[in-house]
Parts: C-alpha cells; structure tokens; sequence
C-alpha cells in the first residue's frame, strides 16, 4: 500500500501535519459511515456515483464492493476509480481560541477525510450478486434495529438482481487527511475540542473526540491560513 500521488490523478492537498497513517483511522472512518464518492473517468469528464460499500482490510490490503443500477454509466467502466469516504467535519470559530487576539486567527475548517485510488472491476454474476445484496442488507439492516433480509430463494426478489451491476476495487493507494488544528499550540486544540462538543450534531461531537485522541502529538507553531 501507498500513499497517492499525482500520477494517480487523485491526489489531495496534504499538510504534513494533517497526514494520517494508520488504517486504524480508515476503519473507524468507514465504520461511522460507508456511503461513498466514486469517481471514475470517461472520455475526459468524471462519472460520479454516491453508494453504499462493503469495506475488507486485511493488513494492508483493502477492498470495497457495491453495486450500481445497470443504466448508470458508471456500471460499464473497469479499471482506475477514486473512492472518497467522508468523515465527520465541522466550522471552527476564532474566538475558540485562547490567543485569538495575540495570533490574529481567523475561522477554518476541521474534518477528516480519506480518499482511496484502486482498480475496479465489474461483475454481473447472479450469486455473486445475491451475495452482496445480502450482505449490505444485514449490515444496515441491523444499523438500522430491523431485520428485513434478501432471500436469493424468492424468485421475485432474485429477479431484480437484473437491474444492477456488482464491483470491487482493490485499493492501491490511500490519503487519510485529518485537520485537526494539529498545528496550534494545545491550549487552542483543547478549548476548540470543548467547544465543539457543546455544538448541536453528531458531526461536530465526532471532530471534538478525533481531536481529543491526537493531543498527545501536538505540533505547536503555525497559524491557520485559507485552507482547507
């Protein structure tokens, strides 16, 4: 496994101190949330689909599966594809911070964030398919406290299996970017992590604990520009 670059046409504005190499912060990404970006390119213009995945890691290696519905272009294009897994991000306020004044800081953006560049390939294969119909089903089935589930016996339901088109991406390349105020001195990084955990939503909680779990690395120093 390694790091994108731009020869995979997919890479992502990277400070050093907002890289993430652990893929123990994927999983945790993917688990919070599994509905994805995939970009695919045809004759000079993206195709983007936004879709549910089954994620498998094993060490480093790495596959998401899903499904498309037949019509959509996107179901006919085998070979290199951009996923985007979308964690939790929120607005970060300047008068968060203890030296607002002294440093002249100004809002920004925090949020986490991991796009993966791999090979897909397609499948149309009735029990592949079932198979991964059914194994999305009792995953957000369960999220979800229901226990509706595909029969691939049912030959109303395996029928509808027509409609879509399968895929896998073995992944071959991983950016994790978690902007984190990484680079301001910790007094900032805790005020800003209490803050957003006063916040209404889920999303604003989740930056505050990812925030929380890195203060022992703390990069002191610089002050927040224009990015993200």
């Amino acid at each position: 496994m390694r790091s994108a670059n731009r020869a995979d046409n997919s890479a992502v504005y990277l400070p050093r101190a907002f890289e993430e190499s652990d893929l123990v912060a994927l999983d945790r990404l993917v688990e919070r949330d599994n509905f994805i970006t995939l970009i695919t390119m045809r004759d000079g213009a993206p195709d983007i689909s936004h879709l549910p995945v089954l994620y498998q890691r094993q060490g480093t290696r790495i596959e998401l599966s899903g499904h498309w519905a037949r019509a959509n272009p996107q179901s006919r294009h085998d070979g290199h594809a951009l996923a985007i897994i979308h964690g939790p991000q929120a607005y970060i306020s300047p008068s968060w911070y203890p030296d607002k004044e002294d440093a002249a800081r100004v809002p920004t953006w925090n949020y986490a964030i991991a796009h993966l560049g791999g090979e897909l390939h397609t499948f149309d294969d009735e029990a592949a398919l079932g198979a991964l119909v059914g194994d999305l089903t009792r995953q957000h089935e369960a999220r979800a406290g229901s226990d509706w589930a595909y029969e691939h016996g049912r030959a109303e339901l395996r029928s509808q299996l027509r409609g879509i088109t399968g895929f896998r991406m073995a992944i071959t390349a991983v950016q994790l970017k978690f902007k984190l105020n990484q680079n301001h001195p910790i007094g900032n990084r805790q005020s800003v992590a209490a803050h957003l955990a006063q916040q209404p939503g889920q999303s604003s909680h989740d930056v505050a604990m990812l925030m929380r779990e890195r203060l022992p690395g703390t990069i002191q120093g610089d002050r927040d520009g224009p990015e993200p």
